[in-house]
């Protein structure tokens, strides 16, 4: 017994055919689950080189290994593939049930491969996987989309899909399963370059039995104790994310008119307490009792009259402050709005913020921008260029780009405002306030993210955040934890009050697997998980090069940012000296022949030519 079901499916868009394959224990024990796994199947089966966009591309989607249980907390899954957005290796998470039926169904991991020769959608359910054609679902938004295959195929059916963004390539497009998305990278346009409309799964409930089902029954309960009253949980509860916003704002690190600033007037109004006055209803993912989400009315756009579950923190910082906004209303209807269309609500603001820019700096013009205002906090424009985004019309088919190709497109000074690391744009956490962050972001295998290790130390005062030495070897901690979290899958959110001694406990209830028994174990997973994912990348050209920040940062102070008002980062070369030592790679940031024999990554010997200072 053991909550891994130990199959993938693995299914041939080309050929129409779908098959059942084992997954080698070794994979589960040398990578747990999820974001782990993935990086394996992803560095095993992708040639160097491919076009994401392109049928050689495959997507992968993977639920965690305490998926589908009672445990509280760990039933998001995620989407994996190589980004069209960025060239690396790219995973995004993601709530909704979706992957919990992925388990059920017997699935520990979906390997989508090849391209339909027309578009269609793929139904599964107790005999296997269909191939059905998406004409009457072509077009349609996510809601709609779910909706109508709930209608054909039974109530209790569970999808992922995309929207018009998706069936257009827009390279920052999501997949949306239920209310919640995974947004990052662009996996909805590699479904969509696949001819791929949406997957859905309708099975009977079948729970994954853990090996120690006592033992991990009682896990549960403790885990359940310690969530009840923790103070972080209740924040979540009642507030959501939200609540982070003012948080963010009083360290300076809150992103302005497009990182120009770190702090803005009039922040509570758009705090977690004035969107708490919105809030309709809670919603939550599978077996959470957190339930951080809050259902909030719709008042403009193609879903108006409705509710959506949001807007994130995330989705608040990029269509509040980084465009000079302060209007809670005109952010849940951008929210809805990215939504309807299928686009990351951090990406399609961050491009809108580099519009708003090179607009504020004369570099373009309305007639560059089909007649569009683009002064700051425009919000009719703004609106009207998420539309377009969204459409792929216009202006918004160069910004559906991501800020990184648009930039190159565009030429001369414009680079200097696109915000964003290996292509992927940044979230809402100014690099310049908190040197950890800058550090962790610079060196993501997936670009700009602030979810591939969080300088806690820094967030919690803890550490001095603005001091930019012997911080190496701290943020190569983080992301260690950070890769096991995203393994299990163990939810930022929903995770409140754990450590990495209970999570061993869990996996060792869950699977039985000895290698899960200690955190010293756990946390060589994280980092051979890290070291394959960079591998991936160094494959495809990355080195060190890559690992850095947009000029902005390090030589541009930052304003009206309260204690970190004027902050550069001035040392970043001494911060990846002090990361690569840490983490046993070369001066280049490429892995030594050493490290990867510390770490069992056979599989990377071939490849051997790639790995040159």
């Amino acid at each position: 017994m053991s909550t891994y079901a130990g199959n993938l499916l693995r299914i041939d868009l080309s050929s129409k055919t779908a098959k059942v394959e084992k997954i080698p224990l070794t994979y589960y024990q040398g990578f747990i689950s999820a974001r782990g796994l993935g990086a394996r199947y992803l560095y095993d089966e992708l040639g160097a080189g491919i076009n994401p966009l392109s049928e050689e591309n495959k997507l992968l989607l993977l639920i965690g290994v305490l998926g589908g249980t009672k445990a509280q907390g760990f039933s998001k899954w995620v989407v994996m593939s190589k980004s069209p957005l960025t060239g690396t290796i790219m995973r995004s998470f993601t709530g909704g049930n979706f992957g919990v039926w992925m388990r059920f169904a017997g699935y520990d991991l979906i390997i989508i491969e090849g391209k339909a020769d027309k578009p269609c959608y793929v139904y599964i359910d107790e005999r296997g996987a269909q191939f059905l054609g998406a004409d009457e679902i072509l077009g349609l938004d996510a809601r709609k989309v779910q909706l109508e295959l709930k209608k054909k195929h039974g109530a209790k059916t569970e999808s992922a899909c995309i929207g018009l963004a998706g069936e257009k390539l827009a390279r920052y497009a999501v997949i949306t399963s239920g209310e919640r998305t995974a947004s990052r990278g662009g996996m909805g346009a590699v479904m969509g370059s696949k001819n791929l409309k949406a997957i859905a799964i309708n099975v009977p409930v079948r729970k994954p039995i853990p090996f120690d089902k006592a033992k991990f029954e009682n896990m549960v309960k403790k885990q359940s104790s310690i969530l009840k009253d923790h103070p972080r949980k209740r924040n979540m509860t009642t507030l959501g994310t939200p609540y982070i916003t003012t948080l963010v704002d009083m360290l300076g690190i809150l992103p302005v008119r497009n990182f120009q600033g770190g702090s803005i007037q009039n922040i509570e109004e758009i705090s977690g307490d004035e969107f708490y006055k919105l809030k309709k209803a809670k919603t939550g993912c599978f077996m959470c009792m957190t339930r951080c989400g809050g259902m909030r009315d719709v008042g403009k756009g193609p879903l108006r009259g409705t509710k959506i579950d949001g807007p994130e923190y995330e989705t608040i910082y990029a269509f509040g402050p980084l465009l000079g906004i302060i209007d809670r209303s005109f952010i849940i209807d951008a929210n809805a709005l990215c939504d309807y269309y299928g686009i990351d609500t951090i990406s399609t603001g961050v491009s809108i913020a580099f519009a708003c820019e090179l607009f504020e700096k004369g570099i373009i013009s309305t007639s560059d921008m089909d007649a569009l205002d683009l002064s700051w906090g425009n919000k009719e424009a703004i609106f009207s260029l998420i539309e377009k985004i969204g459409k792929r019309e216009g202006i918004g088919y160069l910004l559906g780009e991501g800020v990184k190709r648009a930039a190159e497109h565009m030429g001369g000074e414009a680079g200097s405002y696109a915000m964003h690391i290996k292509g992927l744009e940044l979230p809402g956490y100014e690099p310049r306030g908190i040197k950890g962050y800058a550090l962790s972001m610079a060196t993501s295998n997936i670009g700009g993210s602030h979810m591939y290790g969080r300088p806690r130390d820094e967030l919690s005062g803890k550490v001095d955040p603005l001091t930019e030495e012997g911080k190496g070897e701290s943020i190569a901690q983080v992301q260690k934890e950070q890769a096991v979290d995203d393994s299990v899958i163990s939810c930022t959110f929903g995770n409140s009050g754990l450590d990495m001694e209970f999570l061993s406990e869990y996996l060792l209830a869950a699977t039985g697997i000895r290698e899960f028994s200690s955190v010293a174990n756990l946390l060589e997973i994280g980092e051979r998980i890290i070291c394959l994912e960079r591998c991936f990348n160094v494959r495809e050209g990355f080195t060190r090069k890559d690992d850095t920040l947009p000029e902005r940062m390090l030589h541009e102070p930052l304003q009206n940012a309260g204690p970190a008002t004027n902050q550069v980062v001035k040392k970043l070369d001494k911060l990846l000296d002090e990361y690569y030592k840490a983490f046993g790679y070369t001066k280049e940031g490429i892995p030594t022949p050493k490290t990867l024999k510390r770490l069992n990554l056979s599989m990377v010997e071939n490849d051997i030519s790639f790995f040159k200072e």
